[in-house]
């Protein structure tokens, strides 16, 4: 049977069973329950809930609460929490020159960060820097469960593992990422892509919490679409789904860097939008204040930027019809520059014209997406 270590110290906790997995799920997800609502909800029979409870409080993952009134009718009923000190996780973000982690709770909430350039981007050595940062962390707060690990890139499951297949940023292919961050690190790990992590993130502990769909687009170095439907994220038969960086806008613009015409690529990204003022020794920051300062061709090529962005909100709106898109990431300033024209294109593109549009724009913290990777540990630690 597996085995992890419990957040306090105590010897390594068996691996949760079904029925304990999906009662943390609905305390996690939906908040403190009287056993009566869980064994409602999850179709339980009082002796099996008492089971399952029992060995919940004993490993110090939910604890009883005050007697509370649950509903119009009935008796008071004590009410199971979560407890949220009961596990630690690791969570690493991986970008091609810098490795993020931070330790949280079961319930997501960072309990100690930490960065550094990467030496090297060669596999052994990133994995070696993730368990130093481990090593790092884990002295102060020692015992954790799981890690999970987020990189740009195409990650895949194959035989039981998650592989990067592709990843660009740090030029691997064909890595086992999560089997050799476990192996360096002895707790389980998993790995995923950057983008479906955040937008997991989001859908447990962010706008998306307690929908049954989403879209989150992230706007920065690159375009990141990250879906959730059913309650499930969407990876894709290749771990390549959302991939509409190259999605058309205007067959007579500009050229992205891959030769296509006119495509979200060339006007959406940091990159493309300092590019659009053909001016050296330009960086993103300047041109915000630029476009900011009133500057005609940085408010220009911002506008350009949110009529992309907005048929891209409203190409993914018509597609999915999710109750919820979230846009972020460290480009989130077209949002501001170029409101306007990001919610012209969504309404010429909404299908059928004037159909709501749920729209969150998020403030970006880089420090989310390792957080992410932690949610990515915890999605897999409760089986999800």
């Amino acid at each position: 049977m597996d085995k992890t270590p419990s957040a306090e110290g105590r010897p390594p906790r068996a691996a949760l069973t079904g029925l304990e997995r999906s009662t943390l799920r609905e305390l996690l997800i939906h908040g403190p329950k009287s056993r009566a609502e869980i064994a409602r909800d999850l179709g339980l029979s009082r002796a099996s809930l008492t089971r399952v409870t029992r060995a919940l409080l004993a490993e110090g993952l939910i604890t009883d609460g005050a007697v509370e009134l649950r509903g119009a009718t009935g008796r008071p009923s004590e009410v199971l929490h979560l407890r949220p000190e009961g596990a630690r996780f690791l969570g690493v973000k991986l970008t091609g020159d810098r490795v993020f982690a931070v330790v949280t709770d079961l319930a997501a909430r960072a309990l100690a960060e930490y960065d550094e350039p990467l030496s090297s981007t060669r596999p052994e050595d990133v994995v070696a820097q993730i368990g130093g940062a481990y090593d790092r962390l884990a002295a102060e707060h020692p015992g954790i469960t799981a890690a999970g690990v987020g990189v740009a890139g195409d990650v895949v499951a194959a035989g039981g593992s998650q592989v990067v297949r592709e990843s660009p940023f740090l030029g691997w292919s064909g890595v086992p990422l999560a089997d050799l961050v476990s192996e360096r690190l002895g707790i389980p790990a998993t790995a995923e892509n950057d983008m479906r992590a955040l937008t997991a993130a989001e859908h447990w502990f962010g706008v998306g919490a307690g929908y049954e769909s989403m879209v989150l687009i992230s706007v920065g170095a690159g375009i990141g679409v990250g879906i959730v439907v059913d309650g499930k994220l969407v990876t894709g038969a290749g771990g390549r789904a959302g991939r509409l960086e190259h999605l058309p806008v205007d067959p007579s613009g500009p050229r992205c860097e891959r030769g296509h015409r006119g495509c979200l690529a060339a006007y959406v990204p940091n990159s493309a939008i300092v590019g659009a003022l053909r001016t050296p020794g330009l960086d993103y920051g300047q041109v915000v204040a630029l476009a900011r300062g009133g500057d005609p061709a940085a408010r220009q090529a911002f506008r350009e930027a949110g009529h992309a962005l907005g048929l891209l909100t409203a190409t993914l709106a018509n597609t999915i019809d999710p109750e919820r898109i979230v846009i972020t990431g460290d480009g989130i300033a077209v949002t501001e520059l170029a409101r306007d024209e990001l919610d012209a294109a969504i309404a010429l593109h909404r299908d059928p014209p004037g159909a709501p549009l749920p729209l969150d724009i998020q403030p970006f913290e880089f420090d989310e997406w390792a957080r992410a990777g932690a949610v990515l540990a915890i999605r897999d630690f409760l089986r999800f």
